[in-house]
């Protein structure tokens, strides 16, 4: 005769890196039914649970997405594999926690805005950055200018020697 704890947990798989936290689990539980204690038993009984329930929807998705000819699952893909699951009680919760995600990544894409954030009008941002560009073109044309007077400086001064060194062996050849 077979362990009823064998049949409720089986034992570790290649398959067991596949699970659920076992800490977002007991929290779970424990925000549920906090009055209550629930054997280590039951737990790993939840947590299969939960797993397979994961594998289940999670497959049966990307058959529906597979039949569309898409690549990646998308939120559509996963409402209709409950629906085919026959978890259709389950459909209007899943697409409320949708919008309740969607508005919340709305809301923090608002919230990220830097132009938001600084309270600055964007006319006065635009003139700012117009005036750091002209600056950085003034600089530039200084340090090109600089550059382009030493070349000149070095060039003048490479020909006074080298006329000097002319004169010096006509002078020498003048000897002779």
């Amino acid at each position: 005769m077979s362990d009823p704890h064998d049949e409720l947990c089986p034992p570790n798989q290649e398959d067991d890196e596949l699970t659920l936290p076992r800490a977002s689990i007991n929290k779970i539980i424990k925000e549920l039914v906090p009055s209550v204690r629930v054997a280590n038993e039951s737990r790993e009984l939840i947590l299969n649970c939960c797993t397979e329930f994961i594998h289940l929807i999670s497959s049966e998705a990307n058959e529906v997405c597979n039949q569309r000819n898409k690549k990646t699952i998308n939120a559509e893909h996963v409402l209709e594999a409950l629906d085919r699951l026959g978890f259709k009680d389950y459909k209007q919760e899943a697409e409320a926690v949708l919008n309740d995600c969607k508005q919340v990544a709305a809301k923090r894409r608002r919230q990220s805005t830097r132009l938001e954030n600084l309270g600055i009008p964007e006319e006065e941002l635009l003139r700012q950055q117009q005036e750091l560009f002209a600056r950085a073109r003034e600089e530039q044309a200084a340090a090109e200018q600089q550059q382009w007077y030493n070349v000149q400086t070095a060039t003048l001064q490479n020909a006074e020697v080298f006329q000097k060194q002319m004169s010096q062996e006509e002078d020498d050849s003048d000897d002779y």
